[in-house]
């Protein structure tokens, strides 16, 4: 190996909408990205899917740009994350359709498709053990009962046809390596996998799908790892062709996108930001991935508890700890909802248009120092949300009331819509988000944790009046990260550990995840 170049990591990031890649240098630096999108069916309302054949056709496209510049050899290891998407196929690894339309290509149900309702307050019904792993309910965002979902409505098309079920990141990583071993990440997060028990067989057999027991779990996953623990021979000769990197580049297990965020976060060195986490355990940080959701993720030593809260689950995110998982099924994608749909929506993009010619900026930006310009001079720009109100459930609650079927309200509406109506309608979402995570703070620390320090990243984290309003809301300061994709960072570090440069998970995430700012409470609001 050349002893003086420089080596690199590369950190494959499938979102919603898009596969981003990343090359990371050893010391958690973004030497280049770039994005490809991808595409979302929504055959009926509720029912959203993708293909597994594009998103790996993506990910080849967007490795291949990302390394050009690099020597094969300077790429060391590759690292996945994804949405929790469900992906079907045969016993010949070939798509399976997920939708009535029978379209073969269509074979991922994507996460936040809520088809499965029904079944999954079935199974919240039927109040098995596997649930205190999960708050108490079961989620139509999880997989059991979209597989369910599969056996009831597509049995012929789909549920008999079907050989492997994986989750997406897992998908990724076979894809990559052959290997069908399964992340910890995702088994425990969203299908009910305990370690060190492992599945439990009277949850599938009571709910129905007792099929899935066959051959040692095979459909599912029997042999699973950690996070970032290298996965078979590392690239097949096939996907390093495909990917343009060398065969056996070192491949870690993956993780779910929103954990991959926690992991390019949580774990920075904070000496000298005069933050109450330092000198701290790391248990006392919650890391919030916000971009469509937020996802706010949060560790302990022992497990803990959260009533509405996914968890404890050992090892899904940091090896060796337990990950309690509140979140927020709609947050970036209830902003843009609300601030597009109102009437004056048009007059505010041609007023940012103005403002913002060629600087790229976006509406957000304008809206915010719309806002400014709104509040008296010195006075905070969260008193002018005093008289409206937002309750943001627009899309169930997920955390800590868990409940699916909540929708969301605006109270204080007038008959006016003007641009300065929506700004404050923005305001009013905003600070109704924060303090829907005020409410998964309160439920974590009831339960025995002990938070003092926020660290953001995602879409949403670049919008300044979003951090503000958090910190307030909370009276926590926000951490944001020095490298802003930390999403693309974490996937990275799984390659970084798989290629065993780094010898923890933890040892690489405090080297490569780094403080970029802190942003302090409105202590005048504090009363």
């Amino acid at each position: 190996r050349l002893l003086m170049a420089e080596v690199y990591y590369v950190g494959v990031d499938v979102g919603t909408s898009s596969v981003r890649a990343a090359l990371v240098t050893r010391a958690g630096l973004l030497k280049s990205t770039t994005e490809e999108p991808i595409s979302v069916w929504e055959p009926q309302c509720d029912h959203y899917v993708q293909s597994s054949t594009e998103i790996w056709e993506k990910c080849c496209t967007v490795v291949k740009r990302v390394t050009q510049s690099v020597e094969r050899s300077q790429v060391r290891g590759i690292g996945f994350d994804a949405t929790c998407s469900l992906v079907v196929l045969d016993q010949s690894f070939r798509p399976v359709p997920v939708s009535q339309d029978g379209d073969r290509q269509r074979n991922v149900v994507m996460w936040m498709d809520h088809r499965a309702e029904e079944q999954a307050a079935r199974i919240t019904n039927a109040g098995h053990r596997v649930l205190s792993r999960v708050g108490g309910v079961m989620s139509p965002e999880m997989q059991p009962p979209k597989l369910l979902w599969l056996k009831e409505n597509l049995k012929e098309s789909c549920w008999n046809k079907a050989a492997h079920f994986f989750d997406l990141p897992d998908f990724l990583s076979w894809k990559a390596t052959g290997s069908l071993t399964r992340s910890l990440c995702t088994l425990v997060c969203k299908w009910t996998y305990c370690p060190p028990e492992g599945w439990d067989a009277s949850f599938w057999t009571s709910i129905g799908l007792e099929d899935l027991l066959e051959n040692n779990f095979s459909q599912i996953g029997s042999v699973t790892r950690p996070p970032g623990s290298p996965l078979g021979d590392g690239l097949t000769q096939d996907a390093a062709a495909d990917l343009g990197l060398d065969p056996g580049t070192a491949v870690g297990a993956s993780l779910i996108d929103a954990h991959a965020g926690g992991l390019g976060v949580i774990g920075a060195d904070v000496k000298g930001f005069n933050l109450p986490c330092e000198d701290q355990p790391i248990t006392s940080r919650m890391a919030m991935i916000c971009g469509t959701s937020t996802c706010h993720m949060a560790i302990s030593e022992q497990p803990l508890f959260v009533p509405g809260v996914w968890g404890p689950s050992l090892s899904a995110m940091v090896p060796g700890m337990w990950l309690n998982e509140g979140g927020q099924s709609a947050t970036g994608r209830l902003v843009d909802h609300m601030v597009k749909g109102h009437a004056a929506y048009t007059q505010l993009q041609e007023q940012a248009r103005q403002r913002f010619p060629f600087t790229g900026k976006n509406i957000y930006s304008y809206l915010n120092s719309h806002l400014s310009l709104m509040a008296n001079s010195g006075s905070a720009v969260d008193l002018l949300g005093s008289s409206l109100h937002v309750w943001p459930d627009f899309h169930g609650n997920r955390s800590p009331l868990a409940d699916p079927t909540l929708k969301g309200m605006v109270i204080g509406l007038s008959l006016s819509q003007t641009l300065d109506d929506l700004a404050l309608l923005y305001l009013a979402t905003i600070q109704a988000l924060a303090l829907g995570t005020l409410h998964i703070l309160e439920a974590m620390k009831e339960a025995g944790h002990d938070i003092r320090t926020l660290f953001l990243c995602g879409g949403l984290s670049k919008n300044a009046l979003f951090v503000q309003i958090h910190a307030n809301a909370t009276g926590l300061p926000v951490v944001l990260p020095d490298q802003m994709e930390a999403v693309l960072i974490g996937a990275a570090v799984l390659g970084a550990c798989a290629s065993q440069d780094y010898s923890t998970i933890q040892e690489a995430m405090e080297k490569m995840a780094k403080v970029g700012k802190v942003v302090q409470p409105d202590y005048e609001l504090q009363r």
